[in-house]
């Protein structure tokens, strides 16, 4: 017999659970409903066979008696349909008195330990389905990934932020210090890069006149991975003109806070061992104060060089000055931030996108902001000057190998664009510090993985 191509007009299990929550042990209700899911445990006594019917939703038990359903030719895994009335079990289990069960999928695979769940990390990451078809905090944890990108949108699309998109595909890869992934078009006979950033792009829309817009959207890198880096990752970006930095460090604390309590119904949270409050107001650190805490905040490359050779830390790949600062910070002042944390005022060659403030040239109006001892994300007052944003991409240049640079976007630049505030939030670390998961594999769905053997 063929199975049914469709089950309609079916109800959450949650709700059916909730129907039966006035009616007494061993009684049923009158108003009938229609459950579908998979079957994830199966109970024989005499004629009657109890199966826990598993769907989105939650978990349920069936109370199939033969006498009415007939034998119940179900295994464990399978994909049923059943109608039947919302009862309570003679022990009080909320349950559905079974009527008619129907076949919708049959499982052709033996399931892992149904009562322990799938416990080996490598295939809950190369088996996702299995994972989420094991256990129900793994997709408690994709629900509320969710939750916190629905409730972004919301925010970002209340406060008059027009949502976009833009090239993955891309002649010229910027808006950031990354190894492109490089790919070939035929048709156009060109190389083209996988984005590393959507900041360029959305910057020209500025320049068009679109004044708020944002971006939800896979960036690439062909770099290291780590417990927080992937190859592949999502990331949000917004720009908003007539802002800069100050307004920017407001909206983010905003907006975070009520993701928050939106994904998980409060601001506290629990990351790699640290209690975390995001509610506002975040504290603010003036990126030099927190060197100079440390007593390493110098100008001189190779006085910081040496300073941190006696503290330890290994300076051989750090080319110049930049990186060696950049390291500085890294390894002694980012671990530390573990209360939400704006660290504003970071040098100009760490920033090439970045105005310089008005006190000091050497010192730019960015911030990144972290919690529990992790970068969340990156903001800017914007350089909205095209001779300057030249200048900085040829001074960029000299850092890093190969030619940077976009003199397309310098051209948008050179029709005026606003003054302009910009963020960046990585998508995956916030779920992590929502979730409490110490590995940014656990909270992609399908996570870049070596090859197994």
């Amino acid at each position: 017999m063929t199975a049914p191509k469709r089950f309609p007009d079916r109800d959450a299990i949650a709700d059916v659970r909730a129907a039966t929550d006035g009616i007494e042990a061993g009684g049923e209700l009158d108003e009938p409903s229609r459950l579908a899911g998979r079957v994830m445990a199966r109970r024989e006594m005499g004629k009657l066979v109890f199966l826990d019917l598993v769907d989105r939703s939650g978990r349920i038990q069936l109370m199939c008696d033969t006498g009415r359903t007939g034998d119940v030719d179900v295994h464990l895994g399978d994909v049923v349909g059943v109608s039947g009335r919302p009862a309570k079990s003679r022990r009080g289990e909320p349950s559905l008195a079974v009527d008619e069960l129907t076949i919708l999928a049959r499982n052709r695979s033996p399931l892992p330990d149904t009562f322990h769940g799938l416990t080996d990390t490598e295939t809950r990451y190369r088996r996702r389905y299995l994972d989420l078809l094991m256990n129900q905090d793994a997709r408690e944890l994709f629900l509320l990934r969710t939750k916190a990108v629905s409730s972004i949108r919301r925010y970002l699309d209340s406060e008059g932020f027009v949502e976009v998109e833009t090239p993955v595909l891309q002649p010229r890869y910027g808006g950031a210090f990354a190894h492109p992934f490089v790919t070939r078009s035929n048709e156009l006979e060109s190389d083209l890069y996988l984005r590393i950033a959507t900041e360029l792009y959305l910057k020209r829309l500025i320049v068009g006149g679109l004044e708020r817009v944002y971006e939800i959207g896979k960036d690439f890198r062909n770099e290291s991975v780590s417990y927080k880096h992937q190859p592949e990752f999502t990331m949000l970006e917004w720009y908003e003109a007539y802002a800069d930095f100050h307004d920017t460090m407001d909206r983010i604390e905003e907006m975070l806070e009520r993701v928050a309590l939106d994904a998980s119904g409060t601001t506290m949270t629990t990351f790699r061992g640290h209690s975390v409050d995001l509610e506002r107001p975040w504290r603010r650190l003036g990126f030099v104060e927190s060197l100079e805490a440390h007593e390493l905040w110098t100008r001189d490359e190779a006085e910081l060089r040496a300073w941190l050779t006696e503290r330890g830390v290994d300076t051989q790949a750090d080319k110049d000055w930049p990186q060696l600062v950049d390291h500085a910070f890294g390894h002694f002042v980012e671990p530390a931030l573990i209360e939400p944390t704006i660290v504003y005022g970071h040098p100009v060659e760490l920033s090439p996108f970045a105005r310089v403030t008005d006190e000091d040239v050497a010192i730019t109006e960015r911030f990144e902001y972290f919690a529990a001892g992790m970068e969340l994300g990156n903001a800017y007052t914007e350089i909205n000057d095209a001779e300057e944003q030249q200048r900085r991409f040829d001074e960029q240049s000299a850092h890093v190998a190969g030619v940077r640079g976009d003199p397309d976007f310098v051209e948008a630049l050179s029709y005026g664009m606003p003054p302009t505030g910009g963020l960046g939030l990585g998508i995956d670390r916030l779920i992590m510090l929502l979730s409490g998961r110490e590995t940014i594999r656990d909270v992609i769905l399908f996570p870049a993985l070596r090859a197994s053997d």
